[in-house]
């Protein structure tokens, strides 16, 4: 009998196989050949072949840790370099997830052969404010390197990517998608950041192909183990090979501990003596190293536990209360360590488990053995404690069930550890006050203070569903003192104020009229009870209330209050039409609320509002940089709510930036965001909004009716100003379907509502849509109606004479009103310094329109403008309309050149593909599945071909292409 061990230094006596060549090998994954993976390997070979034929595309590979995705992108990478295509490589790494495209970036812009320009566009990268022109020289540069040969770009790790590499990616994989490109992207399976699965819905939603990695057969596991080990295995090695359950990444890490152990007799490993002690496996080790330092300890705990284990007894081994557990969970669940199995926590692999347990000292993990088996008595597991008003409860460690003196002074220090993350660490100061909460006895005086606390932190978090729950159970316990209940209803109205507006004023009122509480506490409820009436358009109301608060609040010396009451008379100044006051009060509150802190400012918005009537005021450039800056500081301090009410007001500015792609993006991102309060709010009604607005400029039906239909539910049962917002898109809506009268039967909430008396488009729509009402009271013959806009849009213009965008929107106004060229030509002019794009595309086509009626050829450089700035901006329905307009006229203006067939100027790649297909005698079903999209996307194309080439049937357009491609 020949034997051999395993070792990195024997060497071979017997070439004839009785005693058999034994190879020490890396334990690495990416040493041993792939194996089981051939059908993968075949399909992704099938999309290269595509894309040398001009078909981009995006593939997702999805599938666990340690499954092989990076294997299968490396394996991909390379084929395509055999194939002559230009690749580049990105990933994304979770200890740099706030270094902003950083993925993107560095996969494009590195490497051998990094994308041309790559100096210019790191230095935009780097330069605040620059992110849209990065975005636009990231495509031209792609596009106009794909018209050199195909294009491979590969991202790794896709879990792990910042929200602006997200953006990016979906915006480029769109707008590239008729050229030459296919991204390989990867993202771990289960569960993801909501802003990943956004991204994933949505590739998936565009015809994305799927490649989800199963595990490895029996077979693969087999010919992995003979690569790694030298040698077929035996029965007891391929036992053991098989606990890795077809996990590559924990196979080849089990396979390299046991090389020790492995003898090899008769050319075939076996273990003579039996399987070795479980070892540290580097995979765990480096998993594990990810983790937060809580995370880590509960990981190791549960291991040592054994079995299945609850969390209530990890709290007991950890001494920590069930709540104070949540993130710790919440992160070992994200990070595939553990998973849930019913009301337990198990390891996702048992390996894991036992590679975790090994890296302990042996003396720990007896002792966690053993008290996790026989837990003490009165704990959380030999008896079920009678449920508090959060996860866990307070603790009944005495006999009175009150809570001991250790219990009480650790309170107070979490308590005051809470109160001083809470500025730049959110979750964290969440965690401790939700742990100082469970240290508190029910009865405890300072309970209702610690839970009024408590809320502030879980709706920055973007709990605020949980804060509300808080409070009501506070609430409808009863026996609260007027302080203690003021307090606790502060917090709900604070919770409220950013997007429900009737509950903080009610939650506000009612706190601001128990007797006697102080004067500090009182004159903070009437200051947010002010925000709320006047946000809900009772500004004679909020009026009063403030001037109330105001001498409160003075006497106080309480500057919270100031803050938000600054921002008071901010709304007030905008309902008196009175712009520039308005802004000088809401830069004084955004400064007041900085220096004071997010945390003791009493209303997020305020800076909020800032960046808002800095873009009302043709401050857009500012605005931008206010909400860039915004989303970048509440996303890495962790405020979710905060985040997603920046990205709401971002959306806004760019979608009267007349930028729609990153517009909708950004609706499409917030509106994702788990965590909020549920839909009909202020920042849902908000995203949906610019949603429409972006669908009726592209064209996208489909959306303005989902968002129509939304609308519609809004206007029934949201909040006032929710209602006027659900009548407005309703309106819109009805007019784009050529609908004016029900347009104008929408808008009758509008006009008649408790706040008719202030401009109709302030806090409903912008000003910039005085000129589309007027036109649409015109269409439906409401004269009257038009007048009572222009009369507004004037007035507005004339109280606010330093603002040229508001006497811009007034001529334009004007001159469709009296069907007057000299006002629209005005408006051409004064718009022309201003940054809104889509309103003077919106003059430039009114006055092409009115010159156009007299015959006169002076309407073409009108048309002309106007339809380069609706391009620009990709409102393709509104690029169609004026092309149609300089149709009448005698002109044919082919689409820009970007991205178009060099044999059709007129048509895209994509557009062209489809009409080939089409005239060949394909359905839109048939075309759809021959270029793996979907057939809405189908339609599109060819509805944008017909009207492009100026035909109106498949039979022209079949003669049409037969011509054109004969003559090649």
């Amino acid at each position: 009998m020949s034997v051999n061990r395993v070792t990195t230094s024997t060497v071979p006596e017997d070439p004839d196989g009785a005693r058999t060549p034994v190879r020490g090998r890396d334990a690495d994954l990416a040493s041993t050949p792939l194996r089981g993976r051939d059908a993968d390997l075949a399909f992704i070979e099938a999309r290269l072949d595509a894309l040398d034929r001009g078909e981009g595309g995006i593939i997702r590979v999805e599938g666990p840790v340690g499954i092989g995705r990076s294997r299968i992108l490396a394996e991909a990478a390379a084929a395509a370099r055999r194939r002559g295509t230009r690749v580049f490589e990105g990933a994304a790494d979770p200890d740099e997830q706030f270094v902003p495209l950083g993925p993107l970036l560095d996969g494009l812009l590195s490497g051998e052969e990094p994308l041309s320009g790559a100096d210019r566009l790191r230095d935009l990268a780097t330069t605040p404010g620059q992110r849209f022109r990065l975005l636009q020289e990231l495509g031209d540069r792609l596009r106009e390197t794909a018209r050199n040969g195909p294009l491979l770009v590969v991202l790794d790790d896709l879990q792990w990517c910042d929200d602006l590499t997200l953006l990016t990616f979906n915006t480029l994989a769109a707008g590239l998608s008729s050229h030459a490109i296919l991204w390989l992207v990867a993202v771990r399976g289960g569960t993801v950041p909501s802003g990943v699965r956004t991204t994933l819905d949505r590739i998936r939603q565009a015809g994305a192909h799927e490649l989800a990695l199963e595990p490895l057969d029996d077979r693969a596991t087999a010919r992995i183990t003979e690569d790694v080990l030298g040698a077929p295995p035996g029965p007891d090695v391929l036992r053991l090979a098989r606990r890795a359950e077809g996990v590559p990444q924990l196979l080849v890490e089990l396979l390299g501990a046991l090389r020790e152990a492995v003898v090899i007799v008769n050319g075939t490993a076996g273990l003579p003596a039996g399987p070795p002690a479980p070892r540290e496996l580097p995979a765990v080790a480096r998993r594990l190293g990810q983790l937060s330092v809580e995370a880590r300890e509960l990981v190791r705990t549960a291991a040592a536990a054994g079995g299945p284990v609850t969390v209530a007894l990890l709290g007991e081994l950890l001494g920590r209360s069930s709540a104070a557990l949540i993130t710790a969970v919440r992160e070992s669940l994200d990070a595939d360590l553990l998973t849930e199995s019913g009301d337990r926590l198990a390891f996702r692999h048992d390996l894991v488990r036992e590679a975790v347990e090994a890296g302990l000292p042996l003396s720990l993990r007896r002792a966690l053995r053993g008290r996790a088996a026989a837990p003490a008595p009165g704990s959380a597991t030999a008896a079920v404690r009678r449920p508090g008003p959060w996860a866990g409860s307070a603790p009944t460690d005495t006999e009175d069930g009150g809570a001991r003196p250790r219990d009480v002074t650790e309170a107070d220090r979490l308590r005051t550890a809470a109160a001083e993350l809470a500025v730049t660490a959110p979750g964290p100061a969440a965690e401790r006050s939700l742990r100082a909460l469970e240290l508190t006895a029910p009865d405890a005086p300072e309970r209702p203070r610690v839970i009024a606390e408590t809320i502030p932190l879980l709706w920055q978090t973007g709990h605020a569903a949980r804060g509300r729950e808080l409070g009501a159970s506070a609430l409808a316990t009863g026996g609260l003192g007027p302080e203690d209940e003021a307090r606790v209803r502060l917090a709900l109205a604070r919770l409220a104020a950013p997007f429900d507006f009737s509950e903080a004023v009610r939650q506000a009122r009612a706190g601001a009229a128990l007797p006697g509480i102080p004067d500090g506490l009182r004159g903070r409820l009437l200051a947010v009870l002010a925000v709320g009436l006047s946000m809900s358009g009772e500004h004679a109301a909020a009026e009063r209330v403030a001037a109330e608060a105001w001498e409160t609040a003075a006497a106080a010396g309480d500057r919270s209050a100031e803050a938000t009451l600054t921002t008071v008379r901010s709304a007030v100044s905008f309902h008196r039409m009175d712009l520039a006051e308005a802004f000088r009060q809401a830069e004084r509150s955004a400064a007041l609320a900085d220096a004071l802190g997010v945390s003791t400012s009493l209303w997020v918005p305020e800076a909020l509002w800032h960046a808002l009537l800095s873009n009302t005021t043709g401050r857009s450039a500012e605005a931008l940089a206010a909400a860039e800056e915004g989303i970048r500081i509440t996303a890495e301090q962790g405020r979710t709510t905060a985040t997603r009410m920046w990205r709401m007001t971002r959306s806004r500015i760019l979608l009267e930036a007349g930028r729609l792609t990153e517009a909708r993006a950004d609706a499409e991102a917030a509106s994702a965001t788990a965590g909020d309060p549920g839909p009909g709010n202020l920042a849902d009604v908000t995203l949906r909004y610019v949603m429409m607005r972006v669908a009726l400029h592209t064209d996208d039906r489909r959306t303005a009716r989902t968002c129509a239909a939304e609308a519609r539910r809004m206007r029934s049962d949201g909040a006032p100003v929710v209602r006027q917002f659900g009548a407005w898109m309703l309106a819109l809506m009805a007019d784009s379907e050529g609908r004016p009268d029900r347009a104008m039967a929408e808008l009758d909430e509008v006009m008649t509502s408790p706040a008719a008396d202030r401009p109709a488009y302030a806090g409903l729509v912008d000003p910039a849509d005085a000129p589309v009402l007027v036109r649409l009271a015109l269409r439906a013959g409401a004269h009257e109606r038009a007048a009572q806009a222009v009369a507004l849009a004037e007035r507005l213009a004339a109280l606010n004479p330093g603002l040229t965008f508001l006497a811009a929107t007034a001529a334009h106004a004007r001159g469709l009103l009296d069907n007057d060229l000299a006002p629209l030509v005005r408006a051409v002019r004064l718009y022309e310094d201003c940054p809104r794009p889509l309103a003077r595309a919106s003059a430039l086509e009114d006055a092409g329109r009115k010159l156009a009626a007299t015959r006169t050829p002076e309407a073409v450089p009108y048309f002309d403008t106007a339809l380069a700035l609706y391009a620009r901006a990709g409102a393709e329905r509104d690029a169609a309309r004026v092309r149609r307009r300089l149709r009448a006229a005698g002109v044919r203006r082919r689409p820009s050149a970007a991205g178009l067939s060099d044999t059709w100027p007129e048509l895209t790649a994509a557009e062209l593909r489809v009409a080939r297909l089409v005239a060949r005698g394909l359905t839109n079903q048939q075309a759809a599945e021959h270029l793996s999209l979907s057939p809405h996307t189908v339609s599109s194309h060819l509805r944008r071909t017909f009207t492009k080439l100026d035909i109106t049937s498949r039979g022209e357009l079949t003669r049409l292409v037969e011509d054109r491609d004969s003559g090649e």
